[in-house]
């Protein structure tokens, strides 16, 4: 049976959860695993739904059949087919544990994407990238040839057919139009817990503060610098006695481990934009199993 998920947001209103649930199993589906949200602040609805047809119905006739269910809400929705794995372009520089947690991810099947590309400035990962046959582009940037780097950036990403830009320790800040032209689709990792100790630079800050925590930020790109959506977050305890080096060496793995779950979410469309926050449900059971391990 084909498993398939469907994302629906509109206005909160009375019956919406019925007139979903009653349309697929007229359709002969089997609703698997269901997730919701009713922002009482904005009157925003959110719902996610996984459910097999049981009675083989494709993607495209049940997307089109909706429409009548959806209009009298006012629903903007999307089906997908949850055996398609989400074309994704990884964009890295100099720092490569975050690369290589995905690349281990990607392996094993802990991250099922696509990965059809690797982006650098620097060629330090080119030989890692060729290694696991996944094609590589050095595009360098400068203040004078930024405009030309970025069109190239963006020629491989819709060559490639890409859904998803993933700032691995990408050191570069992407122009308002690259930004607004991606909205949605580009996910970066902070090296800090937001929105405290922006910039290059925040485990230098936070050792200075004498903060007692540290922690990194996933979060959804957007023209304004480390303000977007943030989809994930986590930290770890640190004491008086460790070096602004050692919250860099402990920031590593947390950075790796946060922007791994943000991708996860994304792209089994856990994440819905909800103004300048994010709606993120819970993972469906099984979507963490890996295909194999080592």
């Amino acid at each position: 049976m084909k498993t398939y998920a469907l994302t629906v947001t509109c206005p909160s209103a009375r019956g919406v959860v019925a007139a979903i649930a009653n349309y697929l199993a007229d359709q002969g589906c089997n609703i698997s695993d269901s997730a919701q949200f009713d922002d009482k602040e904005t009157g925003g609805f959110f719902m996610r739904v996984s459910f097999e047809s049981e009675a083989e119905v494709d993607l495209a006739t049940l997307s089109d059949g909706f429409a009548d269910a959806a209009r009298p809400f006012d629903m903007a929705y999307e089906f997908h087919d949850e055996a398609v794995k989400m074309k994704v372009v990884i964009m890295v520089s100099r720092f490569g544990h975050c690369l290589n947690d995905l690349l281990y991810r990607w392996r094993i099947g802990a991250l099922p994407i696509d990965i059809v590309a690797v982006v650098s400035n620097h060629m330090d990962y080119q030989k890692v990238v060729a290694n696991n046959d996944i094609p590589f582009h050095c595009i360098k940037v400068t203040p004078e040839n930024k405009a030309d780097a970025e069109a190239r950036i963006m020629a491989v990403v819709e060559d490639a057919g890409a859904e998803l830009i993933v700032l691995a320790r990408y050191m570069q800040i992407l122009s308002d139009e690259m930004c607004q032209k991606m909205s949605g689709r580009i996910i970066n990792i902070h090296h800090s817990f937001l929105p405290s100790f922006k910039g290059a630079n925040p485990y230098k800050q936070a050792f200075q503060r004498g903060v007692k925590l540290i922690g990194a930020t996933s979060h959804y790109v957007t023209a304004d610098l480390d303000e977007g959506p943030i989809i994930e977050q986590d930290i770890v305890r640190v004491t008086h006695a460790q070096s602004a080096e050692d919250y860099v060496s402990l920031g590593r793995d947390v950075e790796s481990q946060v922007l791994a779950r943000a991708i996860h979410a994304h792209i089994h469309r856990r994440v819905f934009v909800n103004g300048n926050k994010t709606v993120v449900f819970p993972a469906s059971p099984g979507s963490y199993a890996s295909e194999r391990m080592g």
